[in-house]
């Protein structure tokens, strides 16, 4: 699923312009974008959590020529599914 089926799937639901829901869309993404680059977390009840974890430097190795290399320190964004999202992908009731 793109941004542009989000924005038509909205427009057909709730029967506001394309314009006006291609806003919406957009708006979520910024608030969602700029809260986790603060370093907040995001839950959505029903859906799950999407939380920024720092990693650390570490050592690893090429897997080409085995030689060892320095991976740099980062930060990487993760979600983690709710028991309701899980349940309904298998198919599940609760």
């Amino acid at each position: 699923m793109t941004k542009a089926d989000l924005v038509e799937r909205i427009y057909s639901k709730l029967g506001l312009s394309k314009s006006e829901s291609s806003q919406i869309v957009e708006s979520v993404f910024e608030i969602m974008k700029s809260t986790l680059e603060n370093g907040e977390k995001i839950k959505i009840a029903g859906f799950g959590n999407f939380e920024v974890k720092e990693k650390t430097t570490r050592r690893g190795r090429n897997p080409q020529t085995g030689d060892e290399i320095e991976i740099s320190a980062r930060r990487v964004l993760s979600f983690k599914p709710s028991q309701i999202l899980k349940a309904e992908i298998n198919g599940e009731e609760q």
